[in-house]
């Protein structure tokens, strides 16, 4: 730049580094209908497994879930649902999928529970350098 005191900057990133779905956006389950009712649970890891359980991340009583029912996946540009081999499947808008990708506003079907899916974009502010004069 010509005022002396700043300069263009390249991005610089390690090898193999990325940003990935949720470092840009926040993916919320809200149970619509089912025993959870009105509860709402943020998808905050790279992957999240449902199911009655043990050994999962979200667990519900729901006997018509499989004790591993699905996983909630963030990827490095979506969101998806994959079903876990369970005995009822899984809907997405209606639909009987294996995999789904899963955009905000979509329903997702486990169980005896339906979900709505809330995806939000997280604004992020551009920093603000001051540089030392001289």
């Amino acid at each position: 730049m010509r005022d002396g005191y700043t300069r263009p900057s390249t991005r610089v990133e390690s090898e193999g580094a990325s940003r990935s779905f949720m470092d840009d956006h926040r993916v919320t389950l809200v149970v619509i209908n089912g025993p959870a009712a009105g509860s709402e649970f943020v998808m905050d890891r790279e992957q999240t497994v449902i199911g009655r359980g043990p050994g999962v991340d979200l667990p519900f009583r729901d006997s018509a879930m499989s004790s591993k029912h699905l996983a909630i996946e963030m990827l490095d540009d979506r969101c998806r649902a994959r079903d876990l081999a369970s005995t009822n499947g899984i809907r997405v808008n209606e639909s009987a999928v294996l995999v789904a990708d899963l955009k905000h506003g979509d329903t997702l079907e486990v169980g005896d529970h339906r979900f709505q899916v809330i995806v939000e974009e997280i604004e992020r502010n551009a920093g603000t350098y001051v540089l030392p004069e001289g």
